[in-house]
């Protein structure tokens, strides 16, 4: 049987024949990006609200999932909408916003590494002088300072095991994440009327999430 266009709902959003809608709506233009950026148009700064809703709708759906950004816009905002090219704006944003997170990724794989070799040094330097230190001290002091030799050690590996254990991996899924949306189908409809989509204000309060 030939599949007809369905909606049902996925954790709170809509979804379209298996797509997955991150819902928008806005009043104008200006709401979606930072009116502050002097850049040309495409090339603008998403208003903050607007970025956060999109990146925490996509982050709360698996990564596999299929998703379209919807944006609603009145109607006599429509053909304005149209010359200014939202998908291509969008997807260079968040293009940008991935190479910087890969940028940010690879130092802070860089800075584990750098701080795991500074770490193994002086881990390897306590070591030795707790080797040392009977030869040349004995007693209840001695021991206590053999002792502290060891615990200090391995405090000095705490920071490139924070990194390599945990600090990288969230990095990691922003970046898948950017990545998707870098590529997301952008589809710019006229605002439904009379009725109007239920709105999360306490998530994105600078724009209006369509989401049901």
């Amino acid at each position: 049987m030939a599949e007809r266009a369905t909606a049902d709902k996925v954790r709170g959003y809509t979804r379209e024949n298996g797509v997955v809608l991150i819902e928008i709506r806005i009043n104008t233009l200006a709401q979606l990006f930072n009116t502050l950026d002097p850049a040309p148009f495409r090339e603008k700064d998403l208003n903050a609200d607007a970025e956060e809703y999109i990146v925490g709708a996509a982050n709360e759906l698996p990564l596999p999932t299929p998703l379209r950004l919807v944006i609603d816009v009145p109607a006599d905002q429509l053909a304005a909408a149209e010359r200014a090219q939202l998908p291509e704006a969008i997807h260079h944003y968040f293009a940008y916003s991935l190479e910087m997170a890969r940028r940010r990724l690879r130092a802070e794989l860089r800075q584990g590494r750098l701080t795991l070799a500074i770490g193994l040094v002086f881990l390897f330097v306590c070591l030795s002088l707790r080797q040392l230190i009977p030869a040349l001290w004995t007693g209840a002091a001695a021991q206590m300072v053999r002792e502290g030799l060891i615990i200090v050690g391995w405090v000095a590996m705490w920071r490139p095991l924070e990194i390599f254990l945990y600090n990288w991996w969230p990095i990691r899924q922003i970046c898948r994440i950017y990545a998707k949306l870098a590529e997301i189908p952008v589809e710019v409809r006229a605002m439904p009327q009379p009725q109007a989509a239920p709105t999360l204000e306490r998530r994105a309060p600078a724009i209006e999430p369509a989401r049901v």
